[in-house]
């Protein structure tokens, strides 16, 4: 971790230098205060025109949230052609003279100083659009923030909100060398910008200013199939070949521009937004902690006693023992609730959890919780969803979940990721409320799939065939389905009886108890399947 200092200072070895927070030492004072000679707004205004402007008018875009303001060329260019701005930069030297130059323009410029990896911490509302422009998102080097920052920016956004990246073609860098007419981009013709090391992790580019000062930027060379694929949950995105050129000039392809439009209310984005409604609420959040048993809140095993909270305490066991030695392993918890067997997994296991999970609500009890056990520096808990997991390739031994993939809007792109953040040979150890394989009656489940607001539930079958074609081997698979049915069971025995418990109020008891029975009759019916998932990723 750099600490903030007047001057670049790369230590010994300036190519060693590959943090994401290098950024913070490199926009010193000096180096930011000749940025504009590299831009050249003037000329930058000329070459790039009305590209930007005529994007977000095109899509009747309003409001902006520009995630790299730099010295505040594009928030400024962005208020005088009447948007409403607010100007992020993770540099408070860079905002300070955006401020300056806006104010030099006439434009008074909302600036937030926020790291892109907890942006809306700093930033409140949504946006019609997000622009993240000068290569900025290449000063990214771990993919883990990346994923985090892509994913704030994702949250920022309304529900049909664009976002604009753009970044140096790298593949050109990489592959053929390093050529621009220096153009378009960087307008300023007495400055030199070149690189000085340039290999698959790192492209150190060097600034050369008319004073005979110079500066530089460590910087992550992405590659734009990289970046494709790291942007493939967007429901579409788009690049093109930047540098603005004109029709009929064979184009120096410096830069690229891709632009996502993030799903107009698509059913993923309804599903992920009503169940994070719905376990953010206070009736659900007083349910689960009140009835559910306040820590685990999954199916129990009713093997050793009708307890609620003992039953499900016993199903984070079993699967423990099934995962084998977890000290020093790196857990993900997928979909983990209040944490309850994260603790286990940390407190009696040894082992590091991560916990995603999509209710905010839960999510606070989750991290109070896990402080009062004393257990903080061995989980950390994530707001996320778990079709897009912003944490790096092969970065876990173990995947961990217990009835949370029946949310998922997209449960393949669960699986997906899951076959992405696995280690080779890491495991698999899941449970998930089901359809009966080869279920002949689709519509006698009509009343659950209507309450989880999905068209269909997964299978024993449909796990097995996904994850043989993602590379898993099965190491064994549970059939407990008869723990489902008398878990249901008591949940609604719990809940009748203990109705004045809660203050949700009798409306909420009587549709829980609906909602309950329909599982019930459900796995009477031969129509549901519940158990223990195990498998391996390939070594």
């Amino acid at each position: 971790m750099f600490v903030p200092t007047t001057k670049q200072d790369y230590g010994e070895n300036p190519i060693d230098v590959r943090e994401t927070d290098t950024y913070v030492n490199e926009y010193v004072r000096g180096f930011v205060e000749k940025w504009d000679e590299l831009i050249d707004w003037s000329q930058r205004a000329r070459s790039e025109g009305r590209f930007f402007i005529d994007v977000l008018k095109a899509r009747s875009k309003k409001s902006v949230l520009d995630v790299a303001t730099g010295t505040g060329f594009h928030s400024v260019q962005l208020k005088k052609a009447g948007f409403d701005v607010s100007s992020v930069d993770g540099s408070a030297e860079m905002l300070a003279k955006a401020f300056e130059n806006g104010c030099q323009h006439d434009v008074v410029l909302k600036t937030i100083h926020a790291d892109w990896r907890w942006l809306n911490k700093g930033v409140n509302g949504k946006f019609d659009a997000i622009i993240c422009l000068g290569n900025s998102f290449t000063h990214l080097f771990e993919e883990n923030d990346r994923r985090r920052a892509l994913a704030e920016f994702y949250a920022a956004l309304k529900h049909d909100g664009i976002l604009i990246i753009d970044q140096r073609n790298y593949d050109r860098i990489l592959d053929e060398g390093f050529a621009s007419k220096h153009k378009y981009y960087y307008c300023g013709d007495q400055v030199v910008a070149k690189p000085v090391h340039v290999d698959e992790g790192l492209a150190r580019f060097e600034y050369r200013f008319t004073d005979g000062s110079r500066h530089n930027l460590n910087m992550f060379p992405l590659r734009k199939n990289y970046m494709r694929k790291l942007l493939r949950q967007a429901d579409s995105s788009k690049s093109t070949p930047g540098d603005f050129q004109e029709e009929g000039e064979k184009p120096i392809r410096t830069f690229y521009y891709v632009t996502l439009q993030r799903r107009v209310m698509a059913a993923a984005d309804e599903t992920i937004a009503l169940a994070r409604d719905y376990y953010d609420s206070p009736e659900a959040d007083d349910f689960y902690r009140t009835i559910w048993g306040g820590e685990d809140i999954h199916i129990g095993l009713y093997d050793d006693g009708a307890d609620i909270s003992q039953a499900s305490r016993r199903t984070v066991e079993r699967m423990a023992r099934k995962a084998g030695g977890l000290s020093g392993k790196h857990i993900l918890d997928l979909g983990s609730g209040y944490g309850g067997a994260a603790r286990v997994l940390a407190g009696e296991h040894g082992a590091q959890v991560t916990c995603l999970n999509l209710s905010a609500v839960e999510n606070e009890r989750n991290r109070a919780l896990t402080q009062d056990a004393g257990l903080a520096d061995r989980i950390t808990v994530i707001d996320g969803s778990f079709d897009s997991v912003p944490c790096a390739d092969a970065s876990f031994d173990i995947a961990w979940s217990q009835d949370a993939i029946l949310h998922a809007p997209d449960r393949r792109a669960v699986l997906d990721e899951v076959a992405r953040v696995l280690k080779p040979g890491g495991q698999f150890i899941f449970t998930d409320p089901m359809q009966a394989d080869a279920l002949d009656d689709a519509d006698a489940l009509q009343p659950i799939y209507d309450r989880i607001h999905l068209p269909d539930l997964a299978s024993f079958d449909f796990y097995r065939a996904e994850l043989a074609d993602r590379g898993f081997e099965e190491v064994s698979v549970e059939e407990l389905t008869g723990h489902m049915r008398t878990h249901y069971a008591r949940i609604t025995e719990e809940l009748d009886a203990r109705r004045d418990e809660l203050g949700a109020g009798d409306a909420f008891v009587d549709r829980m108890l609906k909602g309950l029975g329909h599982w019930v009759s459900g796995a009477d019916g031969g129509l549901l399947a519940w158990g223990i998932m195990h498998f391996r990723k390939a070594a």
